[in-house]
């Protein structure tokens, strides 16, 4: 059996968390050599590299991040362990960091969400919104609990595994201010032909069916502008400058939100949504919990006015 030294990496957590050896070195009154002797004897053992000069400075590698989060959270849960046997209540929440893509509508990721925090349990939540690429980097170094997205995750030539998890789809439906809608209302989605549109850039997965929807229904919008922010563009959208799209499981925020009305629906469209995790099967408590909410309640016939997705 392989029996990891907890003294060591108390060093070297103390290391990552102090900023540097000498100020380690000082908390433990020990010296600086003496810390970076029992941090070498953990890269021995471990047969990794944690920590790499640059400049004056020591950084982590990916494989130190990866062990000073592990070693965060043993350290956290030994003090835990501490104030518990003395009476004293720790307070410490479930902690979920998940990434948001950039895609997803804030509406969509705020629902999706919700439910984490009903757990019966205090949860510290963590979002970071980047695009798709970057996320799946940070959860490949265990960094993310989860990442939500609009696409599966591709894993084609990679070498690292990560699992897309369906928590559902809906129906796509175009939107407009009061005073747009009264033009394109009439004779939609021919209407559509040459009014300003705001779109999702060419890279998101909606604007890919967007485009061949536009091209069905023989329609050629002025695309008037293109937005990696999903919120930022509907702020544009707010000010009439064009219609835009949106998820119809969320069209009634949207309307009231951005004061704007649904104009119709594109038909045939449909947008899903995943959890991507670096594990096969779902084990944190509040991603299960939003796994079950999406298929339960957001997802449903009654909030989109559409049959309920497959899951996997």
């Amino acid at each position: 059996m392989e029996w990891l030294n907890y003294h060591h990496l108390l060093y070297f957590w103390l290391v990552v968390r102090e900023g540097g050896l000498a100020p380690a070195a000082a908390k433990l009154r020990l010296s600086p050599p003496t810390v970076s002797a029992q941090v070498h004897a953990l890269e021995d053992v471990l047969q990794e590299r944690l920590l790499e000069k640059r400049g004056r400075k020591l950084e982590l590698t990916s494989v130190g991040r990866v062990v000073y989060r592990y070693a965060d959270e043993i350290f956290t849960i030994g003090r835990e362990l501490q104030d518990t046997l003395k009476g004293r209540p720790s307070g410490r929440p479930l902690r979920l960091v998940v990434g948001v893509a950039d895609a997803v509508p804030k509406l969509i990721a705020r629902r999706l969400l919700a439910p984490a925090q009903n757990l019966g349990q205090p949860v510290q939540l963590v979002c970071r919104e980047d695009h798709p690429e970057r996320l799946l980097a940070a959860l490949a170094l265990h960094e993310l609990d989860a990442v939500l997205t609009d696409a599966p995750a591709s894993t084609k030539g990679g070498s690292v595994r990560v699992f897309s998890h369906l928590l559902g789809e809906c129906g796509v439906s175009f939107f407009a201010t009061k005073k747009l809608a009264r033009k394109l209302e009439p004779g939609f989605p021919g209407s559509l032909d040459g009014a300003p549109a705001l779109l999702p850039t060419e890279s998101a997965v909606l604007r890919r069916q967007l485009d061949q929807w536009f091209e069905r229904e023989k329609v050629r919008p002025a695309v008037v502008g293109e937005f990696d922010d999903s919120a930022l563009l509907k702020a544009f959208a707010q000010d009439g400058v064009g219609f835009f799209a949106s998820p119809s499981v969320i069209a009634e925020e949207v309307e009231r939100q951005y004061s704007v009305v649904c104009i119709g629906q594109a038909e045939g469209i449909r947008e899903r949504f995943y959890a991507v995790t670096a594990e096969r099967r779902l084990r944190h408590p509040a991603v299960v919990a939003i796994s079950e909410a999406a298929h339960k309640e957001v997802f449903t016939r009654g909030r989109t006015g559409l049959p309920e997705g497959p899951s996997n």
